[in-house]
């Protein structure tokens, strides 16, 4: 059985991705393993995800994880009221989405456990937890997601 680390909202990134048409990564700038993680979730289902949300499987390649933590900036021209750093801004998300999905930090959950919990997200529930966005870029996450989610649990291997 294989095992992989990752924050709630990379684990989101990749269900909304796929929505998007998003089927093949490539290597960052960064460095960060996104490209040989999301391939792993989307090859296999059976994989068991432990919920991190200090650095995951997907941060701990990139240039930006220093001494354990992001030093990476976001930008805030579209969200004035999220914190300017990618660390404070991925634990805020994260620790709204641990709310809305009854998770929290070291707990292993299944790919398609975590998918269902995910579904089962209203809207609200997820304007709420992107609340610093604005609604447009909030509406087409919701569309991706579903969509994602969708492709995802109904996948053949």
């Amino acid at each position: 059985m294989y095992m992989i680390r990752i924050k709630p909202h990379h684990f989101v990134d990749i269900v909304r991705d796929y929505g998007k048409g998003i089927k093949e990564y490539t290597p960052h700038p960064y460095g960060h393993a996104l490209h040989i993680i999301a391939k792993k979730i989307l090859g296999d289902l059976d994989i068991i995800i432990q919920i991190e949300l200090g650095i995951d499987d997907i941060c701990e390649p990139c240039i930006h994880n220093v001494n354990g933590v992001c030093d990476d900036l976001i930008d805030t021209s579209f969200r004035p009221q999220a914190p300017e750093s990618k660390n404070e801004w991925n634990l805020l998300i994260d620790k709204r989405w641990c709310n809305v999905l009854n998770i929290k930090q070291e707990d292993l959950i299944g790919i398609k456990e975590l998918c269902k919990r995910i579904k089962n997200c209203s809207y609200s529930d997820i304007k709420n937890i992107y609340r610093e966005l604005p609604e447009n870029m909030i509406v087409e996450r919701e569309k991706n997601i579903k969509k994602g989610l969708e492709l995802i649990l109904n996948k053949k291997f």
